[in-house]
């Protein structure tokens, strides 16, 4: 019998995976296993055949030539065969930590996933007492993967410390930032992890019931993540008596309506109450008064999934990899104008000249890349210049950029900058929850200005007025959606000068 691997994940499934996998299951002596997506999303559908314990990979395959790729014809042609797809260069070198079972298990199967190290951090958390957990989780230097930073151990040891009846573990998964998909990649291709990660947490600081808060537009990962919850709950990793530990832990998944807001967690939690998504003030902080008022952990996606491997393995050993402050492994997503994009997980300290050149290969149009925008889409856009920069929290933070998710958009030199910063500030006007007038308010002024200085209308002095008003943004918003609104603005403004001197003699929208 032979054993064909095709993703399942939305990406692939996107340009035709489905197909592919209905063509292979209709041969004779064929098995067809759904995996998640090894991350070469420029080679999806990405099929790969097992033979003699080795999984070789062919690229962009189509439904009329499974046959070809049984049969070996396919090999010969000349970059659609991979060879052995672990050892591929452009998978080869990175450091698979929080993705390590993504592409390579099936994820419906609970019995594939502990045949891959699945459940052996809870085991391992379940013998120590929650400090010690925590600790471990200190020890690894994990910080928020959502774009924040902030350590997770500090966040879980105030949430242990606080007193409560009735503790809460929130996931969030409102993956909202454009250029962005790693959370979803991984829920798909490994949801058990999730499942592990949040079970971890609950051990580690009390709570006895959790919430994943998923994005409407992701329906094959709350596909996927109910599937994994419902064979957990079955195999006794949920409920009553997880692992025969004794302790109790009930997993929901509940679904968002779209708005960018509930990504921040305050939000979130106002929507997991069933109320607007609107931010709240703090303090207090939602490790201390969270999802009804109760202390609450919550974190990223990939900050849970990354938990499993760090109690299986120990917190050193994950704080071994990373530079200064951040420690451990990023998962950086490729995408905007570049030949190959995908999802790419290396250690923190690679550059982003690296990312751009090793892996995403350029540009798609084979022109210069002229801006990239890192964190999503109130992150900085950084220029040629800065493309040396360190994928580290604090270099970024130095270089007035940020990491955030990961989320990496590229722009070749055929890109208007004043047109892309007009774009943060509409974004930030359709998306505001309007509590805070900064936000609510200042984005729609700043739109207005914006729209002024493409149009060439007393530039210069519409330029001071759009900084003072980022400044008021910046300094005055509730939140980071109205006060992180403004790097995108001004990092245009002060890298790509040119585009925002709108002189008659120069044709609108032209790039100088």
């Amino acid at each position: 019998m032979t054993t064909v691997y095709v993703p399942g994940d939305a990406s692939a499934v996107a340009v035709g995976a489905d197909e592919v996998a209905a063509a292979f299951a209709e041969l004779v002596d064929v098995t067809v296993v759904r995996t998640g997506s090894r991350g070469l999303l420029w080679a999806e559908p990405l099929v790969e055949l097992e033979v003699d314990g080795v999984r070789l990979g062919f690229a962009n395959v189509e439904p009329g030539e499974v046959g070809s790729v049984l049969d070996g014809s396919l090999e010969r042609l000349e970059g659609r065969f991979l060879g052995v797809v672990d050892d591929h260069p452009w998978l080869a070198p990175q450091r698979r930590v929080t993705a390590a079972r993504v592409g390579v298990v099936d994820p419906a199967s609970i019995a594939d996933y502990e045949a891959h190290g699945g459940w052996s951090g809870l085991r391992r958390a379940l013998g120590l007492s929650p400090a010690e957990v925590v600790a471990e989780v200190t020890e690894s230097g994990l910080r928020g993967r959502g774009g924040a930073g902030f350590p997770a151990g500090v966040k879980w040891k105030t949430v242990l410390e606080t007193p409560a009846e009735q503790k809460f573990v929130a996931c969030n998964f409102d993956e909202g930032d454009s250029g962005t998909f790693a959370d979803r990649m991984v829920v798909e291709g490994d949801p058990f992890t999730l499942v592990e990660g949040m079970t971890i947490a609950a051990h580690a600081v009390g709570a006895t019931e959790g919430y994943v808060y998923v994005r409407s537009e992701y329906p094959h990962a709350i596909a996927a993540l109910r599937r994994a919850i419902e064979a957990a709950y079955t195999h006794g990793f949920l409920g009553d008596d997880v692992a025969g530990s004794g302790m109790r832990f009930d997993l929901h998944v509940r679904v968002g309506a779209g708005a960018y807001i509930c990504g921040e967690e305050s939000s979130m939690l106002e929507s997991l109450e069933g109320k607007r998504g609107e931010v709240r003030a703090k303090p207090p902080i939602p490790a201390i008064a969270g999802l009804f008022g109760q202390p609450t952990a919550v974190n990223n996606v990939l900050t849970l999934c990354t938990v499993p491997m760090i109690l299986a393995d120990g917190g050193a050993a994950y704080a071994e990899l990373g530079t200064g402050r951040s420690r451990g492994t990023q998962l950086f997503q490729l995408a905007g104008n570049v030949a190959r994009g995908g999802l790419v997980e290396l250690p923190f300290g690679v550059t982003l000249r690296e990312l751009l050149e090793d892996y995403a290969g350029g540009t798609r149009t084979g022109r210069p890349i002229r801006a990239v925008q890192v964190g999503g889409p109130l992150g900085a856009y950084l220029s040629p210049e800065q493309f040396d920069l360190p994928m580290d929290y604090e270099a970024f933070a130095e270089a007035g950029a940020m990491v955030g998710h990961g989320g990496i958009v590229v722009f070749d030199d055929s890109v208007d900058m004043a047109r892309m910063a007009r774009f943060a500030m509409e974004f930030c006007s359709l998306e505001s929850c309007g509590k805070c007038t900064p936000c609510r308010v200042g984005s729609v002024r700043g739109v207005e200005t914006l729209d002024r200085i493409i149009a060439g209308d007393d530039v210069a002095a519409n330029l001071v007025l759009l900084d003072d008003l980022c400044e008021t943004m910046t300094k005055g918003s509730l939140c980071a959606m109205g006060g992180l609104t403004p790097m995108p603005v001004q990092s245009a403004i002060r890298h790509f000068p040119e585009d925002f001197d709108r002189s008659p003699a120069t044709p609108e929208g032209a790039v100088r």
